[in-house]
């Protein structure tokens, strides 16, 4: 093959899909499935994301890459640490290293070994980027100027509005409708303090907008209400010689009663990152000449602030279609000048627009109880479905008829209705302990107070459970047989666990890491893994550690949708304009597939076959 096209979906749920091209409303995919085929595509243990995705760059199970989660355990200290990548410093007086975890061959390796060009925009896990022949663009796991997932401001004149979970809050006073206060950016590693950059102020009440200036780019920017402003670049003082950049956007709330203002989390600047997040590094920059700035960050669509009612759903949809317009323009901007070789770009959006959006197709969802019902959202989902076809229909036009495209998701889309407390879990079945004088409810995240002397499991992430085992964790206390007598206690009793307030089972079985994983990285693999029935998931405590009181409770997060359940429930779609293997494929087919399309053969360690052949 001269091209290989692919095309990614995040989170394209089959059933909307299906049901979406029976009723002759996808005609690109449509197309697809009638010049080659289409199928179900399956996912990864868990279906996240960073895992799926890295599977389908290696061709091999997360025992082989070694990606498992979004989070993973210090065993030292039980506490979370991102799983993604992690920075190395020898010293004071150098700059860290960052150091991808996603591990394993690509196949973009392979290729690049038999010197086949790749252009690659926005792929997960490959932060920092991959040394590729030709370019990539890093997707998520690129971090916001802090170095986490994203981290938003919100200014208000209340005085009794308090940070939420990663967000940072700053009080504003007005005097004579000006205010002078700050962007907040990384953080000073030794002092623990926040490096800020002056802004001001000025709301101008007659014209329902606020004037933000300062010594950024543009100096002077104007915010109007209920819309997202452009790009300012900010620069931080860091150090005697030392500047960081980064770029920042505005949302204005309201003016009255109170000022609200919405600050996005700082991304990296393309000009002169902290860290590289393309190859060859200039990439980047490259790409924002030709199509203006753009969001750098992995998770490029704001769901916290909407989920933290710092913006609406109208804003929400905004900032998405903003993110699709500035994706499409890479796409298009780079298949214009692609002659051969292998072109991916991931469309992250519809994963980030389903979770937040989910709950207006069901009117009886408990979120809906919280934050009202809005029928005028109730097909957002498919509308955005509409987008995404027009989008495979543009990137059709560059493939000619030695080009093998694809299209394909990671995993699917389900509703999330129920969490359950997995810790509270644990801790009523006797396999974790907290302090004397603690009960479930009385802490907070970060196991607090748990008694790790009496622990046996605990979990962590979404549906990852981990035994505390003798000389693995810090304070393990399982022997090889007490572990296996916990793993097979924690899997009889979670395995069809019924949810009494529904009368419905939550969890359909439980999986020892062993049953779905094999390879180099087996040992960093959560122990067990929980499979949730559909409409379930982890609750928002758990993934932190926290221990709240009862089992389950309902999800009034507008985060209404979700897939870390069943992998079985959340299969991704394939599409691909040459007659292939519909019997069960699975993401890690696709790089035996891509390699065979360019005569190269597959590596040692991949998995799956080609679906060609």
């Amino acid at each position: 093959m001269k091209k290989v096209i692919a095309i990614g979906l995040d989170g394209f749920e089959p059933k909307i899909v299906e049901a979406m091209i029976a009723r002759g409303e996808l005609p690109n995919l449509q197309r697809l499935q009638e010049q080659g085929g289409y199928s179900r595509l399956g996912t990864t243990h868990s279906a996240q994301t960073p895992v799926a995705w890295s599977t389908f760059s290696t061709g091999t199970n997360p025992g082989g890459h070694g990606i498992f989660d979004f989070l993973t355990r210090d065993p030292n200290t039980y506490l979370p640490v991102m799983a993604l990548s992690r920075y190395e410093q020898k010293n004071s007086f150098v700059l860290p290293k960052v150091v991808n975890m996603r591990r394993g061959t690509t196949f973009w390796d392979l290729l690049s070994e038999k010197e086949v060009q790749s252009t690659i925009l926005r792929v997960p896990c490959a932060y920092p980027p991959d040394q590729v022949k030709g370019r990539m663009l890093s997707g998520v796991g690129v971090p916001d100027l802090r170095g986490g997932f994203g981290t938003p401001t919100f200014y208000s004149s209340r005085t009794d509005i308090h940070a939420d979970q990663a967000e940072k809050v700053v009080s504003v006073s007005l005097n004579k409708d000006m205010s002078a206060t700050h962007v907040i950016g990384p953080r000073d590693p030794k002092t623990k303090s926040d490096h800020k950059f002056d802004i001001n102020i000025q709301i101008v009440r007659s014209e329902n907008k606020i004037v933000v200036t300062s010594q950024g780019q543009p100096d002077r920017l104007e915010v109007h209400l209920g819309k997202w402003s452009k790009w300012l670049k900010v620069k931080f003082k860091v150090g005697m010689m030392q500047t960081v950049s980064g770029i920042v956007r505005f949302n204005l709330r309201q003016l009255e009663p109170d000022f609200e203002l919405y600050a996005s989390p700082v991304n990296f600047e393309t000009e002169e990152p902290l860290f590289a997040i393309s190859h060859p590094k200039e990439y980047a920059h490259e790409l924002a000449m030709k199509i203006g700035r753009y969001y750098t960050a992995g998770m490029a669509e704001d769901h916290d602030g909407l989920n933290l009612n710092r913006f609406d759903e109208g804003a929400y949809l905004d900032q998405c279609r903003f993110v699709m317009r500035e994706r499409r323009r890479m796409m298009e901007y780079e298949l214009g000048r692609f002659e051969s070789g292998y072109f991916f770009c991931l469309f992250d959006t519809p994963d980030r627009l389903a979770h937040m959006f989910w709950r207006f197709r069901e009117p009886e969802h408990p979120s809906n109880k919280l934050h009202g019902y809005n029928p005028e959202f109730a097909n957002v989902i498919e509308e955005h479905y509409l987008e995404c076809d027009a989008v495979v229909g543009e990137a059709m036009k560059f493939a000619d008829n030695e080009t093998l495209f694809i299209v394909l998701s990671d995993h699917g889309m389900n509703s999330f209705q129920r969490g359950l407390n997995l810790n509270t879990w644990l801790y009523e079945n006797g396999f974790l302990a907290l302090k004397p004088g603690s009960k479930p409810g009385d802490g907070g995240d970060f196991f607090e107070n748990v008694d790790w002397d009496k622990t046996k499991a605990y979990a962590m992430g979404l549906g990852c459970v981990f035994l505390n085992i003798k000389g693995r964790e810090a304070n393990g206390i399982l022997s090889d047989d007490e572990a296996e007598a916990t793993r097979a206690g924690v899997v009889s009793g979670l395995t069809g666990l019924v949810d009494t307030d529904r009368s419905a089972v939550a969890v359909r079985s439980v999986v020892r890491r062993e049953q779905v994983y094999s390879g180099p990285f087996l040992s960093e693999a959560p122990d067990l893994l929980v499979n949730f029935s559909e409409g379930y998931r982890v609750s928002w405590d758990t993934p932190l550690g926290g221990v709240p009181q009862g089992l389950f409770r309902d999800n009034h997060k507008r985060w209404s949708g979700d897939h870390v359940i069943d992998p079985a429930l959340s299969t991704g779609v394939l599409f691909m304009n040459q007659k292939f293997r519909t019997v069960s494929p699975r993401l890690a087919d696709l790089a035996p597939t891509i390699l065979n399309s360019f005569g190269v053969p597959k590596g040692a360690d991949m998995e799956g076959s080609d679906l060609l052949s």
